[in-house]
């Protein structure tokens, strides 16, 4: 399986889900992030932090706000094209607002 999750405006690929792991009793499917080397520098800097623990409460919320936004579309009778013409609309609103700007 592969994951996309964007976290601070960087994509992070969540891919290789490899093993369970037991951690203080609990256990977990260890997966494999792979970050810019960007990232993994400034990461480096802090070691302080739990950077595990951080991608684990990042998926939390992603997947809360994603249940959220199923409940608050499950009656919606706008289909996956309605939604693209939608952002396509969008965009181009978007745009000429900014072209006038210039």
């Amino acid at each position: 399986m592969n994951f996309l999750l964007i976290l601070s405006k960087t994509f992070i690929y969540l891919t290789n889900i490899s093993h369970i792991i037991n951690v203080g009793g609990i256990k977990m499917v260890s997966i494999t992030l792979a970050v810019p080397p960007e990232l993994k520098a400034e990461m480096d800097k802090h070691p302080e932090f739990n950077w595990s623990e951080i991608a684990r409460k990042a998926i939390r919320e992603r997947l809360e706000f994603l249940k959220k936004m199923d409940a608050m579309f499950a009656n919606s009778k706008l289909t996956e094209e309605d939604a693209i013409e939608l952002g396509r609309k969008v965009n181009k609103a978007v745009a000429k607002k900014y072209r006038k700007l210039l």
